[in-house]
């Protein structure tokens, strides 16, 4: 983000604790305007990556066609309704049709739509799209388990509360294959 970007942030944060009764002034909070421009800066620089970018950046010619589980990939993000975070893991699955992309590039492509302001139900069909765009796999599945923040520290105040999505195509679309990835990743 470029200092411009950065210094309007820290205006608008000032302005911010101002409007709910705080001195932006007093000595604990006279860098916070700084301070959390910086982790907005940081828990949103996924606009600035290119998911099929990601996975193109290491992508390989194999003939491997069994499915290829990427499983317990932590993640936070920021809900796009209350901007507070949400957290868990994402299991991910792909069948290869002849090209295979780094283990790491999937994580990496995780990381990058979890830091954007964000719902799960978007998140879980964004990563399965950016891998079907990228690998034209055979199918692809995807399944986020999250807490989120907004259901726990306001409004309903549910502690426990887990959000389970999923989204799927091509070979997972059969009862089977979705059922031995969902055996393999409770593993």
């Amino acid at each position: 983000m470029d200092m411009d970007k950065q210094e309007e942030l820290q205006q608008h944060i000032h302005r911010i604790l101002e409007l709910i009764g705080e001195d932006p002034e007093r000595e604990g909070l006279v860098r916070t305007p700084l301070r959390v421009a910086k982790a907005m800066t940081d828990l949103t620089r996924g606009y600035e990556q290119d998911p099929v970018a990601i996975l193109n950046s290491a992508k390989f010619k194999e003939e491997y066609s069994q499915m290829v589980i990427v499983r317990d990939i932590n993640f936070y993000s920021l809900c796009e309704h209350h901007m507070l975070p949400f957290y868990g893991v994402v299991h991910v699955a792909y069948i290869p049709n002849g090209e295979v992309t780094g283990l790491s590039k999937i994580a990496r492509v995780v990381d990058c739509f979890s830091h954007r302001l964000q719902i799960q139900e978007r998140m879980t069909k964004q990563i399965r799209e950016s891998i079907q765009e990228a690998l034209h796999p055979l199918g692809v599945m995807v399944v986020m388990e999250a807490k989120h923040m907004c259901m726990q520290m306001r409004g309903v105040e549910k502690q426990n509360s887990i959000t389970t999505t999923s989204d799927f195509s091509g070979a997972f679309n059969q009862a089977k294959t979705r059922e031995e990835f969902l055996q393999l990743i409770k593993a």
